[in-house]
């Protein structure tokens, strides 16, 4: 027996080769006209079936109606004032630490990252529990 001789034990009858002349004909079993039945076709899913395929959003995010406040940390006010000073937004804005948001003084929340060394009154600002620990402790207070 030769390798050119070798034969499969049981035939492959998925390949069907069609459009090649012979017995089949004019449309060699492929039906009539349209894409399906030209070579190469590729029959593109229905938007249906892509929008089937898109993931569900769930909800929907709208921009948030709530004025954020501008973040501040104790380190900065520590940096930016001297003992016994009050604090409030306008002097922050003053001072730079903080900027208008077109020409107006935004909500200010104080938070509690760094040291104080120095007595502060702070007043019309938001703070943090342990920003307000902080500001007590080195002898301030918050209105």
């Amino acid at each position: 027996m030769q390798l050119n001789e070798l034969k499969r034990k049981t035939p492959n009858k998925n390949i069907k080769r069609v459009g090649r002349g012979g017995l089949r004909g004019k449309t060699s079993g492929r039906g009539t006209k349209g894409q399906k039945a030209r070579a190469g076709h590729r029959i593109r899913p229905d938007v249906r079936e892509k929008l089937k395929k898109l993931p569900k959003l769930r909800g929907y995010s709208f921009a948030s109606i709530q004025v954020k406040p501008t973040v501040i940390n104790v380190k900065a006010l520590d940096f930016a004032f001297a003992s016994g000073d009050s604090v409030n937004p306008k002097m922050l804005i003053e001072r730079g630490v903080v900027r208008a948001r077109k020409g107006v003084t935004p909500k200010v929340k104080i938070l509690g990252d760094g040291e104080l060394t120095k007595k502060l009154i702070v007043s019309g600002c938001t703070v943090s529990a342990s920003a307000k620990e902080k500001i007590e402790k080195a002898g301030g207070s918050v209105a």
